[in-house]
């Protein structure tokens, strides 16, 4: 009786200490990889005649993707230019009348300083005085009048302006240019497909840096700070594989537990989101599950 008495003592002292053995080595947070995750929609309507991403491949910031079928719009484009040189050629016409009054202009004030020089001299009269100056504002009145009809004209030409600088934007646009570098993670168009302004083409983030997002307790947030270095932690087929972390935020309000995270008591408490970026080395995918520890309690 002494004997089992004995043994029963030892197995209890024995599971206090592998209860504290794993109290101690706990992760200080549980949490998943993601990244930030770009689609890329085509911003005009037409014909894909060159598409290249692909699934799972890596593009570089302003690398060339596809083109959308541009004709259409280049024709467009030469019929606006064409309209401009046939409205051009009237205007010309307008303006050569507006320059011939313009040097009669000239001519007459002229003549009116050499008027207003004689009559302040005595050797001119009022009436020629008068007479240079009624000819001066009969030219002027001529000259509104022709530009009165070679606005309508200029008018016309800045709209024709208009209109081909918004088809050379759209035939710009047609230009498919990636604007971020990173991993093609969905392709949701392919080469011949007719696509139209604002349908998804592809889908792309940067995996060079993946960011863990976890929750933590207010407990916890006197041992945090922004730019800290922890340790991440992923499953491997063995053991744990170990990661360096910087903490690059932390949410200024507490949530609740989000629902996916541990048991209804825990998903009721309030937490604090966090982030941490951690260099990808091509292990870290989106969605992976990983601990964090904080370096002073890292193992």
């Amino acid at each position: 009786m002494k004997k089992l008495n004995t043994i029963a003592i030892t197995l209890i002292i024995a599971t206090t200490l592998f209860s504290c053995k794993n109290e101690n080595n706990k992760a200080d947070g549980y949490g998943n990889f993601e990244a930030t995750e770009i689609t890329i929609s085509a911003e005009n309507n037409g014909k894909l005649l060159i598409f290249n991403a692909k699934e799972g491949e890596t593009l570089e910031k302003g690398e060339f993707i596809g083109l959308i079928d541009t004709i259409p719009l280049s024709l467009k484009r030469n019929q606006l230019v064409n309209s401009k040189t046939v409205i051009s050629s009237k205007s010309r016409g307008v303006l050569s009348q507006i320059n011939v009054l313009n040097a009669q202009l000239k001519t007459a004030r002229i003549n009116k300083t050499r008027v207003e020089n004689l009559f302040n001299d005595n050797a001119g009269t009022k009436k020629q005085v008068d007479d240079v100056n009624g000819e001066i504002n009969i030219i002027k009145q001529r000259i509104r009048s022709v530009e009165s009809q070679n606005a309508p004209v200029v008018n016309e030409l800045k709209s024709i302006d208009i209109q081909i600088k918004q088809i050379d934007d759209q035939i710009q646009k047609s230009k498919i240019i990636n604007p971020v570098k990173g991993t093609v993670l969905v392709q949701y168009a392919e080469e011949n497909e007719i696509t139209s302004f604002g349908k998804p083409l592809y889908k792309i983030a940067d995996l060079s840096t993946m960011q863990l997002r976890v929750y933590v307790s207010q407990t916890q947030l006197s041992d945090i700070k922004i730019g800290q270095e922890i340790i991440v932690k992923i499953d491997t087929k063995n053991d744990m594989k170990s990661y360096k972390g910087t903490i690059t935020w932390i949410a200024s309000e507490a949530e609740f537990t989000p629902k996916i995270i541990q048991t209804k008591e825990e998903r009721v408490a309030l937490v604090y989101a966090i982030k941490i970026d951690v260099i990808n080395d091509g292990s870290l995918k989106i969605g992976m599950p990983a601990e964090m520890w904080i370096t002073n309690n890292s193992k």
